[in-house]
């Protein structure tokens, strides 16, 4: 026995609409990835063979001489690491800061918060030129100008004045009756910031140290004026010193960047299901 014909589900056929849309997002990301194919592509070429064809054409061969000539001229792992204690510290240390200094000001009712809010955005605002020469004199004065401490006391407070802007705009939107139950129970205000409003916050937590780790990690200009010794510089910063004042070798640059690049990508990689949660729990809330 058949069933009507009214309650038989009917196939939809694909819209014309949405193979323009598809159409459209393979052409963004063709675009998007064509500098990251290139970059890909030079570094395994030779000198000789970028001279002769160019940065558009395909290697002869593929070698890895450029990797070679980059690792001969810059300490790699040296660099790595320096980058990862700076950015891991970062991340960590800024979260732990936003988190308290936001929890004050969206529960505690501190007065003046929306001037203090103000003053923070406007903190993250604010070019690294104008701030570099109280910095430098302030790495002096406290002794710890060339160490990597200087480089992460200063990205804490620049990226915490951001964090601290942005948790304490969601943590103002919590629902006041969670927090006096809380209150009721017996729980002290640090009961209920690491009980009730962490466990809130633990996504978006989790997306600001994502960001902050590659942001600081990206850094150029701040750590290139306090990190002067090469043993303490950065993966950046360690990448700058292959140009030349009168020549540049392309390949090596090429072959540098891949490198530079390759613990961001694997970073992403590791926590992108923390950002794709960080942002669905942020969506549905």
């Amino acid at each position: 026995m058949t069933a009507p014909t009214s309650t038989v589900q009917r196939v939809r056929r694909p819209r014309p609409l949405r193979w323009v849309i598809l159409a459209l997002a393979i052409v963004v990301a063709a675009v998007m990835l064509a500098p990251l194919l290139l970059l890909v592509l030079n570094a395994f070429k030779t000198g000789a063979d970028y001279s002769a064809h160019g940065p558009l054409a395909w290697p002869t061969a593929f070698t890895l001489d450029s990797f070679t000539s980059y690792l001969q001229r810059v300490d790699y792992p040296r660099a790595l690491v320096n980058s990862i204690v700076i950015s891991g510290s970062v991340a960590v240390l800024a979260a732990g800061i936003s988190l308290l200094s936001a929890y004050a000001i969206g529960i505690g009712k501190v007065r003046g918060s929306t001037a203090l809010l103000a003053v923070f955005l406007l903190a993250t605002m604010l070019p690294q030129e104008a701030l570099i020469y109280p910095l430098f004199y302030g790495a002096q004065a406290t002794g710890t100008f060339n160490t990597v401490w200087s480089v992460i006391i200063v990205f804490t407070v620049l990226q915490a004045a951001f964090g601290t802007y942005l948790l304490a705009s969601v943590i103002s939107t919590l629902p006041p009756g969670l927090l006096e139950a809380a209150a009721l129970d017996g729980a002290g205000r640090w009961r209920i910031l690491w009980s009730v409003v962490f466990p809130l916050m633990r996504p978006t937590l989790s997306v600001l140290m994502v960001f902050f780790f590659v942001w600081t990690w990206n850094e150029f200009y701040i750590p290139l004026i306090l990190l002067s010794d090469q043993s303490v510089q950065t993966v950046p910063i360690a990448l700058a010193t292959l140009q030349g004042q009168n020549s540049i070798d392309i390949t090596a640059l090429n072959a540098g960047s891949l490198l530079s690049l390759l613990p961001t990508l694997v970073f992403f990689i590791i926590f992108q299901r923390t950002l794709s949660r960080g942002v669905t729990v942020g969506s549905i809330k």
